[in-house]
């Protein structure tokens, strides 16, 4: 279990007031620097547009920002743990809100707080803001009233409108639900299902539920008043009667005894140990109130060990999380400019949701989450950390939005739209989705050398299934074994060749290639049957000399110097044998390549120069025309330093090889990157801003690289190992598995 977060007063206070007041801002898309900008934003030029939508309203989702923009629209009465504190007060939770929407979905979003507590005016408000969105997210607004102005606005706007503390809490709760009741070996429509706590959320839950098959007359609701059933006059409104059960029970434990499923969304402690040791067996316990839920993990285990239980909040296992779903709700139905959101995309949503948590978690998410994650009893529901939601949910929410008529622009290549969401989101996808296209043609035979760590095996179940190749094992039949089941892929074994000096007939052949190779260099036969037979690397590489694999992925249990020294012995992988590092770096969306970051410690303008021509073989085996800078901290001469001479000599090198990229310095970083910055120099050879950077040293560049990684969060491929007989790519000890698979990928590809 996690720990739970705590937060003190002025961290809190801090964090809303520093740099700036409030959560976020408005940046413009376009350009606005000149006169001529002027005049195409404004006026004259943005009477064109105008007058476009004026002669077709859909028009608007092409010139303007509705078709990507949502209202978080709150009068604060019902804000969660707080209560009725008014609209102003409610601010800081709808712009947090409106920042959930923009970072887990890419969809602009600005709150509005509306001051009042009568629906009809709130109608009437939100109504007449109709034509600046794209849909609607009400929120924190308390029952009934929050019943009333989604139905009218739902029956009077044609953009969606949602009550998330209803149909998002009823969402995450009903995948939890499906994957709870797969485990348990049940039925939907056989359960007997209890819901406590009759209001926004509750209702909402309770209709989601029923939407999916459970009957009527197995479902229970509750108040604070007890059962609510057929008869009952005290407290009772119209959307309570909808769901009054025929029942003689009166009191929600009553109501418990032999049920399956619990669906809390009431108050803390409204479910004891004993309601819960009268519930049919493998219990299903949503206890969902916050801050503190009905009954606590805990409690319920400790009388009923078969429970399946999960809670609203993050320090427990099985959160019932919102951000799982509005977010991609919105999405998927902004990308259809939908008339509304319907059941139908809630229920794809939710099952959606369902089959994502079945599936092996990557490590980003585990690292996020602060334990390994596998699909059981403790882990039900994906997490809000997991990438893959973004191009998971929105196409099935699409996808279901079409299919029930509500779509006013259809999306045509759903497998397109998959990859648009990938890039839109992960700087890395654009460049990677031609990687993977390429590695899945090549089909390569690709050799994981280090059996022995679990990040590297998933990496090889994640590459064989995912249908690159065949992943060829170097480990021990037993320890992968184990390892697989570990992490529940025990059924992975069957699948993985594993190889190793053991089980090989090549034993023989690769002991004689590697003493010939080392025999004028100190090491007798027996040296090179140890090495061919006990290291792991070393057998790897004979694999792939021998061409027993196509590819070859190592390092991410040593260090890559160590790597690299025992990769020597079977390969020219030297700097004078011609092998350089080059490191990929992809932040905000631009992509960039730094070298050397492996193997020349200081290299002279001759090996720059070598540098250059492997970097930008690189660049082009990812699709980039390369734009070489040799960077310095000095630009054209100037400030002179002995230091900077050989940055001022490489370029000079390739003027006289003649090569066919773009090169240009030395200069300095901004000058390379910075069009604005290189105006002040016409004379420049780069057409654009650089693309790769070539580094004065190797500890230059490890330094640039590992801060654009930990200030600036970009994300980090490599070091890419080029000039190298075969693909061979050296992970570094902290790779995830994806950043495993991504290099196995890199290999399989040949780039470098």
């Amino acid at each position: 279990m996690a720990g739970k977060t705590k937060v003190t007063s002025e961290e809190a206070l801090a964090y809303h007031l520093e740099p700036t007041p409030g959560k976020f801002e408005i940046s413009s898309t376009t350009a606005m620097t000149t006169q001529r900008d002027l005049s195409l934003a404004y006026s004259p030029g943005v009477a064109v547009p105008c007058e476009a939508i004026a002669e077709n309203p859909a028009t608007a989702y092409d010139y303007t920002t509705k078709g990507n923009m949502v209202a978080v629209v709150s009068n604060g009465t019902a804000v969660l743990g707080l209560g009725n504190i008014g609209a102003l007060a409610s601010k800081p939770v709808m712009e947090g809100k409106a920042v959930l929407f923009k970072k887990f979905a890419d969809v602009n979003a600005i709150d509005i707080e509306l001051d009042s507590e009568d629906p009809d005016e709130i109608i009437k408000a939100v109504k007449l803001m109709g034509p600046t969105f794209g849909g609607v997210n009400l929120e924190d607004i308390k029952a009934p009233e929050c019943f009333i102005i989604e139905q009218r606005l739902k029956e009077e706007m044609d953009i969606p409108v949602f009550h998330d503390d209803q149909h998002g809490t009823a969402v995450i709760c009903a995948a939890g639900l499906i994957n709870a009741l797969h485990l348990s070996g049940k039925k939907i429509e056989d359960c007997k299902i209890v819901l406590n706590g009759a209001g926004a959320a509750g209702i909402a839950c309770l209709e989601l539920v029923k939407a999916m098959g459970a009957k009527h007359d197995n479902c229970i609701m509750c108040d604070t008043k007890g059962v609510i059933y057929q008869g009952r006059k005290e407290g009772m409104n119209q959307w309570k009667s909808a769901h009054a059960a025929n029942t003689d029970k009166r009191t929600l434990e009553e109501a418990m005894d032999g049920a399956d499923v619990f669906l809390g969304v009431s108050v803390k402690g409204a479910v004891t140990a004993d309601m819960v040791a009268s519930m049919n067996e493998n219990p299903v316990i949503f206890a969902m109130a916050n801050p503190d839920p009905e009954i606590t993990p805990e409690d319920a285990h400790e009388v009923r060990a078969d429970a399946i239980v999960a809670t609203g909040r993050s320090d427990y296992p099985n959160q019932v999380n919102n951000v799982l779903g509005f977010p991609y709700l919105f999405r998927g139905a902004l990308d259809i400019h939908a008339r509304a959101i319907n059941d139908e995309m809630k229920i794809a949503c939710a099952q959606a949701l369902a089959e994502l948590a079945r599936e092996d978690v990557p490590d980003e998410v585990a690292m996020a989450y602060g334990r390994k994650l596998s699909f059981g009893r403790d882990y039900i529901i994906p997490t809000p950390f997991d990438p893959r939601l973004i191009h998971t949910i929105p196409p099935v929410v699409a996808q279901a939005g079409m299919d029930t008529g509500v779509a006013r622009r259809p999306i045509v290549d759903l497998e397109k739209y998959k990859q648009d969401l990938m890039a839109r989101m992960d700087p890395t996808a654009t460049i990677l989705r031609s990687i993977s296209a390429r590695a899945r043609a090549a089909q390569a035979r690709m050799i994981f050398t280090e059996g022995d760590d679990v990040r590297v095996l998933r990496a090889a179940v994640n590459y064989q299934r995912s249908g690159y190749g065949k992943s060829l094992v170097v480990g021990r039949e037993n320890d992968v074994k184990e390892k697989l089941e570990s992490v529940g892929l025990g059924d992975a074994h069957r699948e993985l060749e594993v190889v190793n000096a053991a089980n090989t007939r090549h034993l023989s052949t690769y002991r004689d290639f590697l003493y010939k190779r080392l025999q004028r260099k100190g090491f007798d036969n027996q040296d090179a049957h140890r090495l061919a037979s006990r290291d792991r690397h070393v057998f790897a590489s004979l694999m792939l000399a021998h061409g027993h694999g196509d590819g070859m992925i190592t390092g991410a249990t040593r260090k890559s110097a160590q790597v690299m020294e025992l990769i020597n012995h079977v390969f020219d992988a030297k700097a004078e044998d011609g092998a350089v590092g080059v490191t990929a770096l992809l932040h905000k969306s631009r992509f960039l390549l730094v070298a050397d970051t492996l193997v020349h410690e200081w290299p002279d303008e001759n090996d720059l120069a070598n540098i250059a021509e492997r970097a930008a073989g690189v660049a082009r085996g990812f699709g980039v025309e390369p734009r070489v800078a040799f960077v310095s901290f000095s630009t054209f001469g100037y400030p002179v330093s002995e230091r900077a001479e050989k940055m001022h000599l490489a370029p000079q090198v390739l003027d006289q090889r003649g090569v066919d990229f773009e090169y240009e310095g030395e200069m300095t970083v901004d000058v390379a990157l910075n069009m604005d910055a290189m105006e002040k120099y016409p004379f420049s050879r780069l057409t654009g801003p650089a693309n790769v950077l070539v580094v004065p040293a190797r500890h230059s560049a490890s330094i640039s690289v590992k801060l654009m990684q930990e200030m600036a969060g970009a994300t980090v491929i490599g070091p890419i190992l080029s000039g190298v007989d075969k693909p061979i790519q050296i992970c570094s000890i902290g790779s995830t598995v994806s950043d495993i698979t991504n290099m196995a990928l890199l290999a399989a590809c040949k780039v470098g």
